[in-house]
């Protein structure tokens, strides 16, 4: 079972972008969504958690900028990315943690030019 994360792409410094990780149906007991992304020459690192009980928190290098969110019906999770700069250029990857296993995305590029 793989996720399948979108939206990515090439945006001008400022600019804006929602990534998009659907999971299929078969996926229960979620415990915790998450946002993650690697730079270029960079380890990946931590953007976001959306807990089970709709709590959110986020890396310092993002907050007030972007917002991570989920549609359960369809049970899709969002990054809202919002004055993106260029240091935000890098593979982003979604993660679902639930209390079997955790589950990846295969990871969308966003390019963010200056």
């Amino acid at each position: 079972v793989q996720l399948q994360a979108s939206g990515g792409g090439l945006v001008q410094a400022g600019g804006s972008l929602r990534l998009s990780c659907a999971a299929p149906g078969s996926i229960i007991g979620i415990k915790a969504l998450r946002w993650y992304r690697q730079a270029p020459g960079k380890e990946r690192e931590w953007v976001a958690t959306m807990i089970s009980n709709g709590s959110v928190k986020y890396a310092d290098s993002v907050k007030d900028r972007f917002t991570i969110s989920r549609n359960r019906a369809k049970k899709t999770l969002y990054l809202q990315m919002n004055s993106l700069e260029f240091d935000d250029t890098a593979v982003y990857y979604c993660n679902i943690e639930t209390v079997y296993k955790m589950f990846w995305g295969q990871g969308t590029l966003v390019t963010v030019s200056s």
